[in-house]
C-alpha cells in the first residue's frame, strides 16, 4: 500500500517548517467520512481511500514526532517513520471496531518511531561533531592510566588536538560511564522519558573499572573496523547521517544525492547499521 500512495515528506527542497504548515493545512475528516472511507478500503481495497486516511493524520504524525526530538535524531525522518506507523495502521484499521482511527493509530505510529530510535541512539550518541569523533578516537590512548584527567591533562589533550577543554570533559565523562536501557519505560504514553547514558560510577572496583576501560577500548576499535567493513556508498551514508558535524543529511538529500528512492537510502542504512552492530557485539 505504501508503494501506491503518495503524500507531502521532508524533502531537500523544502525547509521541515513548511511540511509541517502544509500538513496542518489539510482537511480533518469527521467521524462519518472516516468511516466511508475505511470501509471503502477494507471491502474493496481503494488506495484513494487509504491515501486520505493518512493524509488527514498526517498532523498527529507530526506532534508526536515532535516529542521524540531530545534523542538527537533529525526531525524529517522521525516523521518518515511515524508516517510509515501511520501507514500502517491505515492498512489495519477496522471501522467496525467503533473507534477513531487516531486512536488506533497512535500505537502504530509510536512503535515505529521507538524502533528507529532503538536502531539508532548508540551510534548516534558516540559522535555527532567533528571535535568529538577526534576525541572518541584518541582520548584512551592520550589518557596515561584509568583514573579521571585533571586540569592540567585536560587542557594538555585539548592543545594536542585542538578542541576546546570542556569538550574533553564532555567526551571522559561520556566513555567512562555506563549506558541505562533506552527502553527500560514500558509506558508508551510517556514522550518525556529520555535515557540517561554514560554516567560515570563512582563506587566501582578497580578491577571493574579496568574491564569497562578495556570493553570500551575494544569498542572504540570496534567502531572503526565496523565503518571500514562498509562499501564506500554505504559507509557514506552512515558517515553523512550519524558522523558528520552539523546537520546530518536526510534520507531524501541522499536520495536526490545518489539518483534512488528514500526508501532504498533507508534499506542501504538499515542493512549498513546491522552490519556495524554485529561486528560491535563481536568486540565485546
Amino acid at each position: 500500500m505504501s508503494q501506491a500512495l503518495s503524500f507531502p515528506v521532508p524533502s531537500a527542497t523544502g525547509s521541515i517548517d513548511q511540511y509541517i504548515q502544509s500538513v496542518n493545512r489539510l482537511p480533518m475528516l469527521t467521524e462519518q467520512e472516516e468511516v466511508s472511507l475505511a470501509t471503502r478500503l477494507r471491502d474493496e481495497g481503494d488506495v484513494e481511500a487509504a491515501r486520505e486516511l493518512v493524509m488527514s493524520h498526517l498532523r498527529v504524525v507530526v506532534s508526536i514526532a515532535r516529542g521524540y526530538l531530545g534523542y538527537g535524531l533529525p526531525h524529517a525522518d522521525l516523521i518518515q517513520e511515524g508516517n510509515i506507523g501511520l501507514m500502517k495502521a491505515v492498512k489495519r484499521f477496522d471501522p467496525a471496531r467503533g473507534v477513531r482511527l487516531v486512536s488506533f493509530a497512535i500505537h502504530w505510529i509510536k512503535a515505529e518511531i521507538h524502533e528507529y530510535i532503538v536502531k539508532n541512539w548508540r551510534l548516534v550518541k558516540i559522535a555527532t561533531t567533528k571535535a568529538q569523533r577526534k576525541l572518541f578516537f584518541n582520548l584512551r590512548s592520550l589518557k596515561k592510566d584509568t583514573s579521571t584527567l585533571n586540569p592540567g591533562e585536560v587542557q594538555t589533550i585539548a592543545t594536542h588536538l585542538g578542541v576546546k577543554p570542556e569538550e574533553v570533559v564532555e567526551m571522559e565523562t561520556r566513555l567512562g560511564g555506563r549506558e541505562v536501557p533506552l527502553d527500560g519505560s514500558n509506558d508508551d504514553d510517556d514522550e518525556r522519558f529520555a535515557p540517561i547514558a554514560y554516567l560515570p560510577d563512582p563506587h566501582a572496583e578497580p578491577s571493574e573499572a579496568l574491564e569497562q576501560a578495556e570493553n570500551a577500548r575494544l569498542q572504540d576499535e570496534g567502531l572503526r573496523d565496523a565503518l571500514g567493513s562498509l562499501d564506500d556508498r554505504s559507509r557514506a551514508i552512515v558517515q553523512r547521517r550519524w558522523l558528520t558535524e552539523g546537520d546530518s543529511a536526510t534520507l531524501h538529500e541522499l536520495a536526490a544525492e545518489y539518483g534512488v528512492s528514500a526508501e532504498r537510502i533507508r534499506q542501504i542504512e538499515a542493512k549498513a547499521m546491522q552490519k556495524m552492530r554485529g561486528l560491535l557485539a563481536e568486540t565485546v
